[in-house]
């Protein structure tokens, strides 16, 4: 497949699970140094964009929405991706503004997020650096061993959303999250949780709650 007919397929698949914030920004398109990434970098360095999320949605320190340019979710970790440019804006911004990007930075890495951080000239005249750098850190944390596990859009969308709440979900709010039945969600989580996706957030005889599995290995089509 093309970069251009794969990268079309990858925002209409974020497009159609997003909501309000998240698929404004998305329904926008990104930005022109977000695509270059993509296309100079992640597809000749990976040739898939399967758990690659555009746009993603993280609570901050003070109880706001960020986005990330892009977050990679592959068990066992999750992966920020953001792309920096040395524009008016980069060069103008002030010390609290300045101060501001790096205490995100940290709550992402206190958050057991991996922060890798691109500049736009890289990207744009040295990508072969910028691919090696990404087959690294894929070689290194994930391995060739994996055997992918077909998820759903709607079971996708279950695990991006224990990811974004970073605790427990019950199938009540995986039902309003949805917009389908409780039973309906019960068996989606029930699914994940016999793929091993997914643990029972206790020990007892009826799950009422669930966790995303913190030592899952297999990756998630």
């Amino acid at each position: 497949m093309k970069f251009q007919d794969a990268y079309e397929a990858f925002l209409h698949a974020h497009v159609q699970s997003a909501a309000g914030e998240r698929l404004r920004r998305l329904k926008e398109g990104l930005g022109h140094a977000e695509k270059l990434f993509l296309q100079e970098v992640w597809w000749p360095a990976v040739g898939r964009f399967e758990h690659l999320h555009p746009e993603f949605e993280v609570h901050d320190f003070k109880d706001g929405t960020r986005y990330l340019d892009f977050a990679y979710l592959r068990p066992p970790f999750k992966v920020c991706f953001e792309i920096d440019g040395y524009g008016p804006h980069s060069r103008d911004a002030s010390r609290w503004q300045f101060a501001d990007q790096l205490v995100r930075q940290n709550h992402l890495v206190i958050d057991d997020w991996k922060v890798f951080r691109f500049a736009y000239d890289d990207i744009k005249e040295k990508p072969r650096r910028c691919q090696q750098m990404i087959q690294q850190l894929m070689g290194r944390w994930f391995g060739d061993e994996s055997v992918p596990i077909a998820l759903t859009l709607k079971e996708k969308e279950i695990v991006r959303l224990l990811v974004h709440k970073q605790r427990q979900v019950t199938p009540a709010e995986v039902s309003r999250h949805l917009g389908v039945s409780v039973r309906y969600a019960r068996e989606l989580l029930q699914s994940l949780l016999k793929r091993q996706v997914l643990v029972p957030a206790s020990g007892t005889l009826r799950v009422r709650a669930y966790l995303l599995n913190p030592h899952g290995k297999p990756m998630f089509l």
